[in-house]
């Protein structure tokens, strides 16, 4: 079967990640000597520079992971959570009091703490070997040295240019040339700031240990020169896509009072599998409820058909109607609350109940489910069509949605990247957050802060209602799977609330279709926007699959036979990818990567 690249197999180590130069710096961190944790590290710093407009230093990360060989702990999956909070000061009462149904989408307002580095140097210092400077060293060479501009980070700066020069004027002189011109596609770019802000972080990073000098590093950002300048900076108003200037609410307190955790995962077993997920402070559950309808269809089942990595369409349409009840529940269920019911919503018994909606023809509703005989509570915001009537914004004010409009097209995203070494140890991570276009650059650490709080409702008694140094409900979503009780497989992908759905493909093109790594990411892909979405204006299009066009004609039209709207988007354009692989027979590792918009790779030997 023709695949676009090889699957990549070895022995010695695998990176697969959104951007070529961060899986080279990954690889590169392994053959210094160091271990996964140690490359993934690399790789995440390296992406906060290479895709800006997709992840920064301002943003979160959720990773999960599994230490390799024999020793307390060993092959037992964790997640981290690199997603801060919201502020201290952030209420729904304080945003109600501005006037505002929603978080705004952009600005300061919808600032949560910084998670991302937290995580990344907490992974660091508990797993991995280095000293930080051997992987930091990546991000400021291509921060203070450049790195070719990747055509779409050009292209979303050219396409928040003049709202830069007129609002964000920090944006406009860390992002655009001194004429108002944004940087050219394929030329070095080059943020010195950013690479400052590095280098200080390295200058703190001093302790009798190695431990101790990481320790020092968090400390400089939590509670030193970077919580300084986040908390000064948030007290000047910012305009947001409310169309008015708002402060935002973070201060350095806030910083300070935060740290990243563990926690273990959901996991479902399913065909031979262990799948495991973050919790329902994420919407990680949501890719295990789908799998768990899915379970006892036919359509999914050991002879479903994969004709030339093509599905047919009796499979695409229970995925998408598995997904629409799974989203539903995240919609009435999920959040960062203690009475998520996960249990009863992955269990048996609740599952067949719900997989006897799945029928011939498409669903056109919201349907929760009352598991463990509670009654489901949706948003007013998604129930009352009066309360989604968007406020008109009084000017463009940059672009809060990371993730792709309903036509497949892109207007940001987010990363990822996933490693596997010789010991075993085996990483995934979805770093996200802190989009140059949707916050504006803090001038002395060049890069903005993220804008995550968007995800809340600002309802009381909802599971992801809005309360102070409370996590939002995440879209980021890193897959880790066990076989045998072996963790054998971590893979993911951007895309927001797509993002389960194409890990949703490509888990059913490689377990149930019996594709490769690379041929399962290179199939033709879908998602159903048939749900509310995470980020302002939380849009839904009842009725509406999208598909890439190679998916072929017959399946299109059985597709809309059986009731759905379809949209045929481009060929290449529905997931970013990547996955690495271990087999826990043999210890040979494998690595795909995601060649839609052209800039995913994976690396190994």
């Amino acid at each position: 079967m023709f695949t676009t690249r090889p699957e990549l197999a070895g022995t010695f180590g695998m990176v697969a990640a959104t951007h070529w130069l961060a899986s080279a710096a990954g690889m590169a961190t392994l053959e210094a000597g160091g271990n996964a944790f140690d490359a993934a590290v690399a790789a995440g710093f390296t992406l906060q520079v290479v895709e800006p407009h997709l992840n920064g230093p301002g943003g979160e990360v959720p990773i999960i992971f599994a230490r390799g060989g024999q020793g307390p702990g060993a092959g037992v999956p964790v997640i981290l959570s690199g997603q801060g909070v919201a502020p201290a000061g952030a209420s729904i009462e304080a945003f109600t009091d501005l006037g505002l149904g929603l978080v705004p989408g952009t600005g300061l307002l919808a600032a949560t703490v910084p998670g991302s580095l937290g995580a990344w140097l907490t992974l660091l210092r508990d797993h991995g070997t280095l000293p930080l400077d051997a992987v930091l060293r990546f991000a400021i060479e291509y921060a203070e040295s450049g790195h070719p501009l990747h055509p779409r980070v050009s292209a979303t700066v050219a396409s928040v240019s003049e709202h830069f020069r007129t609002h964000w004027p920090t944006s406009a002189a860390t992002w655009l040339a001194p004429d108002g011109a944004p940087p050219a596609a394929g030329r070095l770019f080059r943020n010195p700031v950013l690479a400052s802000t590095y280098r200080r972080l390295l200058d703190a990073a001093r302790g009798p240990t190695r431990e101790a000098s990481i320790d020092a590093a968090l400390a400089a950002w939590y509670t030193g020169f970077v919580a300084e300048a986040i908390d000064e900076f948030c007290r000047y108003p910012a305009m947001d896509d409310s169309g008015r200037r708002h402060r935002g609410f973070l201060t350095g307190h806030d910083l300070a009072s935060w740290t990243a955790t563990y926690e273990p995962p959901v996991t479902l077993d399913w065909q031979g599998w262990t799948l495991a997920k973050a919790g329902p402070w994420s919407q990680g559950p949501a890719l295990l409820q789908a799998l768990a309808l899915l379970d006892g269809v036919p359509a999914a089942g050991p002879n479903a058909r994969y004709a030339s990595a093509v599905p047919d369409a009796a499979l695409v349409h229970a995925s998408v109607e598995a997904v629409k009840l799974a989203m539903a529940d995240r919609e009435a269920w999920y959040g960062d609350d203690a009475g998520v019911p996960v249990d009863d919503l992955l269990s048996a018994g609740y599952s067949t109940e719900r997989r006897a909606l799945i029928g011939d023809r498409a669903s056109r509703e919201l349907r929760p489910g009352s598991p463990g005989g509670r009654p489901p509570r949706l948003p007013r915001f998604v129930t009352d069509a009066s309360a989604r009537v968007h406020p008109a914004p009084g000017t463009l004010a940059g672009v809060g949605e990371p993730t792709v409009d309903v036509r497949g097209t892109t207007r940001g995203d987010t990363c990822h990247v996933d490693v596997v070494d010789r010991w075993g140890n085996i990483v995934s991570a979805t770093p996200s957050g802190g989009w140059l276009q949707s916050s504006p650059v803090i001038p002395s650490l060049g890069f903005p802060l993220g804008t995550r709080a968007q995800m809340f409702w600002l309802e009381p008694g909802l599971p992801n209602s809005l309360v102070p140094r409370k996590r939002p409900r995440t879209t980021l979503t890193p897959s880790l799977a066990l076989r045998g009780g072996v963790p054998a497989l971590a893979f993911g992908t951007p895309g927001g609330d797509q993002q389960e759905q194409w890990q949703l493909c490509f888990w059913l093109a490689h377990t149930v279709g019996g594709l490769d790594l690379q041929a399962a990411i290179d199939a033709p892909a879908w998602h159903t926007t048939a749900f509310p979405s995470s980020f302002h204006p939380r849009d839904s299009t009842p009725g509406e699959v999208v598909v890439e066009s190679r998916i072929g004609e017959p399946v299109i039209s059985d597709l809309r036979r059986r009731g759905h709207d379809v949209t045929v988007t481009d060929a290449w354009s529905l997931g970013r990818l990547s996955a690495v692989s271990r087999d826990p027979e043999t210890g040979v590792l494998g690595a795909g990567a995601n060649p839609r918009g052209m800039q995913g790779y994976a690396a190994g030997r």
